[in-house]
């Protein structure tokens, strides 16, 4: 009886380990060895994000400067707040700072390569995580599955307004700009899975503040403009929020069905009490670890991949309970208790 009861605890307490260990384990590949944790060791870097104010961004920065830190370095993390000068002036303040290497996820494609350039001119070199450039040298791309996740979320949307009979009223969307490239990828997805199950888009608008507040009345006006749409899907996490409360003021959480892109805490409890049907949620944490171990990785002598793409996770009531330990880490960086 003893025994089996140790092996029991065993069995519990390395499932626990594990859960904790998968982002950093899976984030690594390029920082494993004890060369690469003495060759970046004392090391200052920068992560260039468009808006702390959104969690996605927030928890990028975190693999970002967790998986740095495994290996004796610092990061400084900066906020663009969603405007293209002020990146490019924290992109010059952290090369003046002398940083090793920087990390950027860019406000938006085109606005990538001017940061490019002055990185290169300093020699500094720049991993990009999510979003895409139009041009420019850098080590590693590291991406999401950005149409493959918004086509399968399409699909679970169409589904549910299929069995309802709600494929006539059609869908509208909140995307992230489409001078993006994940924008225009996550569209381009989600529209390609609403054409096949022929359902009609009968709105669309374009967030620039990223803000609940923003997608709430974007929510408002697609349903007093078309009281026959059925569908909404929302392009990223905290404004999603802003939807779901349009949908609830206008009391038609039993009529309109929401999907998502991303995932914050908050997703876990609307999932499960049907405010939202799904959400292809990124691995925002994961992507961080990625991007700074493919930086740390090239500083240490190694040659990451060009491009790196990590798959996203659509999440629904039906695989909500097997997919939770896992997105706890790499899509909640652990914020998810």
């Amino acid at each position: 009886m003893k025994n089996t009861r140790k092996s029991v605890f065993m069995t519990r307490a390395l499932k626990t380990v594990g859960a904790l260990m998968l982002g950093t384990l899976l984030g690594a590949p390029f920082t494993g060895s004890a060369y690469a944790q003495q060759a970046n060791s004392g090391k200052h870097f920068a992560y260039l994000t468009p808006g702390l104010d959104l969690p996605f961004w927030r928890i990028v920065g975190k693999g970002v400067s967790d998986t740095i830190k495994a290996q004796g370095g610092t990061t400084t993390i900066y906020d663009s707040h969603n405007d293209a000068a002020t990146q490019l002036k924290n992109a010059q303040d952290a090369v003046a700072q002398g940083v090793a290497g920087i990390v950027i996820s860019p406000t938006d494609s085109s606005t990538a390569p001017a940061v490019l350039q002055v990185a290169a001119r300093a020699k500094i070199p720049v991993v990009i995580a999510d979003i895409g450039t139009t041009s420019g040298d850098y080590v590693s791309f590291i991406s999401s599955e950005n149409e493959k996740g918004a086509y399968e979320t399409g699909k679970k949307l169409a589904q549910v307004m299929k069995q309802k009979g709600w494929d006539k009223g059609g869908y509208g969307i909140s995307s992230i700009s489409l001078a993006r490239q994940n924008g225009k990828l996550r569209t381009e997805g989600f529209r390609r899975a609403m054409k096949e199950a022929g359902i009609p888009e009968v709105a669309l608008d374009q967030m620039q503040r990223y803000t609940a507040d923003e997608t709430f009345r974007f929510a408002q006006d697609m349903l007093t403009a078309h009281p026959d749409m059925h569908g909404v899907f929302v392009q990223t996490d905290a404004p999603t929020l802003g939807a779901a409360r349009a949908i609830q003021v206008a009391h038609k959480q039993s009529d309109v069905a929401l999907v998502a892109f991303d995932g914050i805490p908050q997703f876990v409890d609307m999932i499960r009490d049907g405010s939202l049907t799904a959400s292809g949620m990124q691995q925002p944490y994961l992507m961080g670890q990625k991007a700074a171990g493919a930086l740390l990785g090239h500083l240490a002598g190694k040659e990451p991949p060009k491009s790196v793409v990590v798959p996203v996770v659509v999440v629904s009531k039906d695989n909500l309970d097997q997919e939770l330990p896992v997105i706890k880490q790499t899509v909640f960086g652990g914020e998810l208790k």
